[in-house]
C-alpha cells in the first residue's frame, strides 16, 4: 500500500478508537473487516499504529498541538508502526519537519505525566504499591507483550513443540516458571500451523497458566471454572486433569462460551462442560454446593494488568468503576465458596493491578468466612516445583500469588486460595 494511503487508514482507525465508545480491540476488528483487501502487513501496521496511541497517548497529546492538520492525523503521524523513511513519504514538508522536533525530545525532559502515560488516578496506587518500582513497570506499560503459548499436554510435549515451532521458522523458549508454556518474540501467523489445528497449543499468557497451575486439578475430580470466559483456564485444567472427571465451564455469558467451542474441539478433551448461568445464584449453582473440588473464580475486573494488550482500558477505566466492580467480585466469590466440599480448594483471580480489587477482596473473604482456611500460595506452587516460587508471590509467607509485568514478564495477576475446612 502507498504510504499515504495506508496513514489516511491509521488517522481513519485512531479517530475511530480515540471515541472509546467500543474497546479498541473490537473496534480494530471491525475496521479490518470493513476493509477486507488489506493485507497482513498493512493490518499490523494500523493495529501497532493504534496501541501506541493509546500508550502513549498523554505525550502524543502534548505533542500533537505543534503540529498541523487534523488530530488524528497528528497523532497517527506519532504512532506510526513503521520505518520513518516509509512513513515520511506521506508527509508535507511542514510535518517532517514537526516530526523531526518531537522525535528530538529526550524522555527525561518531559513531565512526569508525559513519561508514564498513564491517568492520575491509577497512578497514586501503583506508586503506594510499588514505591522505586513504579517506574520500570510505567516503562513496561509502554511495551507490547509477548505471545505465550500453553502446550497441550494432553496432545504433545513442550520440547517436541518447540522444536516443531523451530522447524517451521519460529523461534520460541520456554517460559521460565510455569511448566506448559513457550515463549515467542515475534507475533506469526499460527492459525494454519498443524501444531495449532490438531490442538498441540493455544494462546495464553504465562501469568494466565500459573492461575490453572495454582488450582492444581486432579484426576477425577469435579472442578468448577465458575468465571470460564472464552475458556483460555478452563482447557489448561481440563488438560491437568488428563480429560478425567468433570469440568464445569460456567459464565453469565453464552456469546463468551461460544467461542470456548472450537477451541474446545482442537483441544481433544472430552471432560469439559461449559454451561451458560443466568448469575451467580443460579439453579445449577445450588444443584452443585458441597459437592465440588476445586472452583477457580477468575472475577470480572478492571483488566488493567493487561495494559500491555490493551492499553485503551487506562482511559476507558475510572475509579466508580472499580468500586462498582468491587461489589460484585465479593458477591460472586461469596457465591461460589457455597460449591466446595470439605476438603475443597477455592481459588479467587484477577488480572487487575488495583489491591481493592485483589488483596482486599481476599482479605474480606477470609473475614467473613471462618469455614474457610488461607492457604499460602507460595507453598502450593513450591510442591508442583515452580521456579523461584518465592519471587511470585506477596504478603506474609507467599500468601498470594501476585505477578507483574515489569517483574514477571507476564499481564498482571493476583490470585489468592482457601481450602473448606
Amino acid at each position: 500500500m502507498h504510504p499515504k494511503a495506508l496513514l489516511d487508514a491509521c488517522t481513519e482507525l485512531v479517530g475511530q478508537v480515540l471515541r472509546f465508545e467500543h474497546p479498541a480491540d473490537a473496534v480494530v476488528s471491525r475496521f479490518f473487516r470493513e476493509h477486507r483487501s488489506l493485507g497482513p502487513r498493512e493490518r499490523a501496521t494500523l493495529a501497532e499504529t493504534v496501541y501506541n496511541v493509546l500508550r502513549r497517548k498523554l505525550q502524543f497529546e502534548h505533542f500533537a498541538p505543534s503540529g498541523s492538520g487534523p488530530r488524528a492525523r497528528r497523532l497517527a503521524i506519532l504512532g506510526f508502526e513503521g520505518p520513518r523513511d516509509f512513513l515520511k513519504a506521506a508527509l508535507s514538508d511542514t510535518e517532517k519537519a514537526w516530526l523531526d522536533q518531537c522525535d528530538a525530545v529526550r524522555p527525561q525532559d518531559l513531565l512526569e505525566r508525559h513519561r508514564h502515560n498513564l491517568p492520575e488516578w491509577l497512578v497514586q496506587p501503583l506508586r503506594e504499591q510499588l514505591g522505586e518500582q513504579f517506574w520500570p513497570l510505567a516503562e513496561s506499560l509502554l511495551r507490547t507483550a509477548p505471545l505465550d503459548l500453553r502446550v497441550n499436554t494432553q496432545v504433545a510435549k513442550r520440547e517436541e513443540v518447540r522444536k516443531e515451532l523451530a522447524a517451521a521458522g519460529i523461534a520460541a523458549t520456554p517460559t521460565p516458571y510455569s511448566p506448559w508454556g513457550l515463549r515467542l518474540a515475534d507475533k506469526p501467523a499460527l492459525t494454519k500451523l498443524d501444531v495449532f489445528t490438531r490442538g498441540a497449543i493455544e494462546v495464553q499468557d504465562e501469568g494466565s497458566q500459573l492461575l490453572a497451575l495454582l488450582l492444581d486439578a486432579k484426576r477425577g475430580e469435579m472442578v468448577v471454572d465458575f468465571c470460564a470466559g472464552a475458556g483460555g483456564k478452563t482447557l489448561a485444567i481440563g488438560a491437568a486433569m488428563r480429560s478425567t472427571g468433570r469440568l464445569y465451564a460456567f459464565d453469565t455469558s453464552a456469546h463468551r462460551l461460544e467461542a470456548l467451542k472450537p477451541r474446545l474441539a482442537r483441544s481433544q478433551l472430552s471432560n469439559v462442560h461449559p454451561a451458560a448461568i443466568a448469575h451467580e445464584r443460579d439453579e445449577r449453582i445450588k444443584r452443585l454446593a458441597g459437592k465440588i473440588d476445586r472452583v477457580i473464580v477468575d472475577a470480572p475486573c478492571s483488566g488493567l494488568g493487561t495494559l500491555r494488550r490493551n492499553p485503551d482500558l487506562k482511559w476507558r477505566q475510572s475509579p466508580q468503576a472499580v468500586a462498582e466492580m468491587t461489589a460484585k467480585q465479593a458477591a460472586i466469590l461469596a457465591s461460589a465458596a457455597r460449591l466446595p466440599k470439605p476438603g475443597g480448594r477455592l481459588v479467587y483471580a484477577t488480572c487487575s493491578l488495583m489491591p481493592e480489587e485483589n488483596e482486599a477482596i481476599a482479605q474480606a473473604f477470609t473475614a467473613a468466612h471462618p469455614d474457610f482456611r488461607p492457604l499460602a500460595a507460595q507453598e502450593i506452587l513450591e510442591q508442583l516445583k515452580v521456579q523461584d516460587a518465592a519471587s511470585l508471590c506477596s504478603g506474609e509467607g507467599g500468601l498470594y500469588l501476585r505477578l507483574w509485568p515489569h517483574r514477571h514478564a507476564t499481564d498482571g495477576f493476583f490470585a489468592a486460595a482457601w481450602v473448606k475446612n
